[in-house]
């Protein structure tokens, strides 16, 4: 049986196609059933549809985050999801959610965690090179209620180089989240995936 996911998204959910085209190509066994977006003019909802996914807006105005989550929560059990995945999601989850899908949400974050966690896209890569740092790249974590504090399954490994601005670098570690994202939707799938506290092990 093919693994079923769901895709949280606000804005493009760029990560999100290779993904798809991992799944075309047979080298996952998943189906990405639906993709929710909190923003109505996001582009992710466009690229659901663009790959015949089911895609909902749902407004989160004048919600709290648990009335806004018991609504994502309803759609995601009448689909029988089993993994989750925050790409470029911009709402923190409440406890509600994370205690219903404890260790089957993943998040992306375009940094090596614990560093520079808290922001968001091109801020996070304009914070490393003003920093110097010399290496970046991107973590994927299991989402807690901690922003971008959960456990780490996979990083991926980048140089800064003398010659990267914002842009080149959020190309280069945006290379390196789909493949995280594959990666461990693989191991996930195969059950290889096992949490120790904050300590993930992947198994072989």
């Amino acid at each position: 049986m093919a693994l079923k996911i769901a895709v949280l998204a606000s804005t493009r959910a760029s990560d999100m196609q290779g993904i798809i085209d991992a799944i075309k190509r047979g080298y996952l066994n998943a189906e990405i059933k639906i993709l929710f977006s909190n923003r109505k003019e996001s582009y992710a909802l466009e690229r659901a549809k663009n790959n015949g996914i089911e895609c909902l807006f749902i407004d989160s105005a004048g919600l709290s985050r648990e009335e806004y989550d018991e609504k994502i929560i309803k759609e995601l059990k009448k689909r029988d999801i089993e993994l989750i995945l925050l790409i470029g999601y911009m709402k923190i989850l409440s406890k509600k959610f994370i205690d219903a899908y404890k260790f089957k949400i993943m998040n992306i974050h375009p940094s090596l965690l614990p560093a520079f966690a808290g922001g968001m896209d091109k801020n996070v890569h304009k914070a490393v090179l003003d920093y110097g740092c010399k290496i970046t790249g991107c973590t994927l974590h299991f989402a807690d209620e901690s922003v971008d504090g959960g456990p780490i399954i996979i990083q991926k490994v980048c140089e800064v180089e003398d010659t990267d601005n914002e842009n080149t670098l959020k190309e280069k570690v945006q290379n390196l989240e789909v493949h995280a994202f594959i990666e461990a939707i693989k191991l996930f799938s195969e059950n290889k995936i096992k949490v120790e506290g904050r300590n993930v092990k992947l198994l072989k």
